[in-house]
């Protein structure tokens, strides 16, 4: 697989573990600007991409950077220098290209992990919210201050951060900007786990992507559409998308080889799955 388009986020592709690992470093704080966007579409595009001849059933977003001053850093939040001599027509079009991308992260077709050490702020936020399980050290801190620069969180933010920690803790947080620590970001559901730093969250990586390449990627990213095309939605509409998404198993054969294989898949062995396109 060539990474060349993603270099900016130095990529590590573990083939063995079938996991792909993007570890942060770049700008003066691992902001997010165009360039970085730019990277992220290319990486959605090399996930998504039917004729992929690397298999990658995880994902895992970190950092180690550490600013000047000591202080660890995730993302610390967009790159609002660069929109400085912009009008609002080009501002509207740049934060509507972040929530687009933030959805088409979300909707990968493999499991996606983000792992959090240092700071957080606005969209570093925003992205914890495109995967499917978020880990943070104990040096990781939240926080959503884009409403002490006249806007608000508009990269997903607002839409879907009440889904996940309920509204009176998405309010606290998009309203105030109070800034939270792991701990408490693990209480109110924000990040599913802790991990006492970035070898230790990578050490848990690693177990969940042993689990992963043993199983259907199909069946894998089939579970995730059907799951989060059912939020929100009644239990009839619900039932129907599991249908349409076990059926799809079943027609493509994947079914079947898990059938074939049940007695190698109880020794540990992992079958030959099919190859599919997963969107």
């Amino acid at each position: 697989m060539d990474l060349s388009s993603i270099s900016a986020f130095h990529p590590r592709l573990d083939a063995d573990r079938q996991l792909l690992v993007l570890e942060l470093e770049h700008g003066k704080a691992n902001e997010i600007g165009s360039e970085q966007l730019a990277a992220f579409e290319s990486l959605c595009a090399l996930i998504e991409a039917p004729d992929r001849d690397q298999p990658i059933t995880c994902l895992c977003t970190t950092s180690r950077r550490v600013s000047r001053s000591g202080k660890p850093i995730f993302i610390a939040g967009a790159n609002v220098t660069e929109r400085v001599d912009w009008d609002d027509a080009r501002v509207k079009a740049h934060v509507i290209r972040q929530r687009k991308l933030m959805q088409r992260l979300r909707r990968l077709p493999l499991f996606n992990i983000a792992l959090s050490s240092g700071v957080t702020l606005g969209w570093g936020t925003e992205y914890m919210l495109t995967a499917d399980y978020s880990i943070a050290t104990a040096a990781a801190s939240f926080a959503l201050p884009e409403t002490g620069l006249g806007i608000i969180p508009g990269a997903r933010g607002t839409a879907e951060l009440a889904s996940l920690v309920g509204p009176a803790q998405a309010l606290r947080l998009g309203c105030s900007g109070e800034s939270i620590d792991a701990s408490e970001a693990l209480r109110i559901g924000l990040v599913q786990e802790l991990a006492a730093d970035v070898d230790a969250g990578l050490g848990r990586v690693h177990a969940l992507a042993e689990q992963l390449r043993r199983r259907s990627p199909l069946a894998v990213a089939s579970f995730k559409a059907a799951l989060l095309d059912g939020l929100g939605r009644s239990e009839p509409e619900r039932i129907e998308l599991e249908e349409a998404a076990y059926e799809r198993c079943v027609d493509l054969g994947e079914a079947a080889i898990g059938r074939g294989s049940f007695a190698a898949i109880r020794e540990g062995k992992t079958p030959a799955w099919g190859k599919h396109q997963l969107r």
